[in-house]
């Protein structure tokens, strides 16, 4: 399995995922121009791909969606209530119709040799989701935006090898800084975001020796800072991490290399 990010962060987020010949996205929250340079940029044409997997309808994850889906006829993987919080979305010019695939939460689903589960995660949207890919040789899961980690999700962290989970912002840099107090709370709330310390603690209570490689996505830009991730994590985890798992901050607005999972 390939992994690489395209970008992370409030700004955009779009993820490509690949096994052989097949590659498809987790969500579009960047322009079709950047996803089909940023693609290119790795040697993957954009009519390769068989579809796009999308969490939940916020416009950082969902910016191009109706472009993909529309104008370069790619299949929309997505719950239903998550497909028309799309078409409802005022930002979103380009609706749904034709490239809509409706899926199930906890139905396992495949995309050529990618078989795919959707797990729910809370989160201030109608619906929102994390998704578990597995391979006949790896596994992977990835939970972009989450206020808190439930049971279930858990138990899919529990199985991977490869881990990509929000570490939105450090609590001291968001309580000190400038927004305003209703977004702090929201923030804050467990339909918000994972402060880099939750998700420490959760990796921590939940860590699995057989983990390769955890990703670290969705970093704010105004409230953390990779170091800041690099650091809590270390201090939480370096008693129990094995030599073989790896820690990765993943950049905001430019790709990472293409990981080998």
């Amino acid at each position: 399995m390939k992994f690489c990010s395209l970008a992370s962060g409030s700004s955009g987020n779009c993820y490509y995922i690949a096994e052989g010949e097949y590659g498809i996205l987790i969500d579009a929250g960047i322009s079709p121009k950047s996803i089909k340079k940023k693609l290119k940029e790795i040697d993957v044409d954009l009519h390769r791909l068989w579809g796009v997997l999308v969490t939940h309808n916020h416009y950082d994850h969902i910016a191009s969606i109706g472009t993909l889906g529309e104008v370069y006829n790619l299949p929309i993987y997505s719950t239903q209530r998550i497909l028309n919080g799309i078409n409802e979305s005022h930002k979103i010019t380009t609706k749904l119709y034709q490239s809509r695939r409706p899926i199930t939460i906890g139905q396992p689903f495949s995309i050529g040799p990618l078989n795919i589960t959707a797990f729910l995660v809370e989160h201030d949207t109608p619906e929102c989701v994390g998704y578990f890919i597995s391979t006949q040789t790896s596994s992977l899961f990835i939970a972009t935006d989450l206020g808190q980690m439930n049971n279930i999700a858990a138990s899919y962290l529990k199985q991977a090898r490869h881990v990509v989970i929000e570490a939105n912002y450090d609590e001291q840099m968001l309580l000190n800084g400038k927004y305003p107090l209703f977004l702090k709370q929201r923030i804050l709330s467990n339909c918000g975001h994972l402060s880099n310390h939750v998700t420490a603690q959760c990796l921590q209570q939940n860590y699995q020796t057989h983990w390769e490689n955890i990703f670290f996505c969705h970093l704010s830009k105004e409230n953390n800072c990779p170091q800041a991730v690099l650091t809590c994590m270390e201090q939480a985890l370096g008693p129990i991490l094995t030599c073989t798992t790896q820690l990765h901050v993943l950049p905001r607005t430019s790709s990472t290399e293409v990981f080998e999972l």
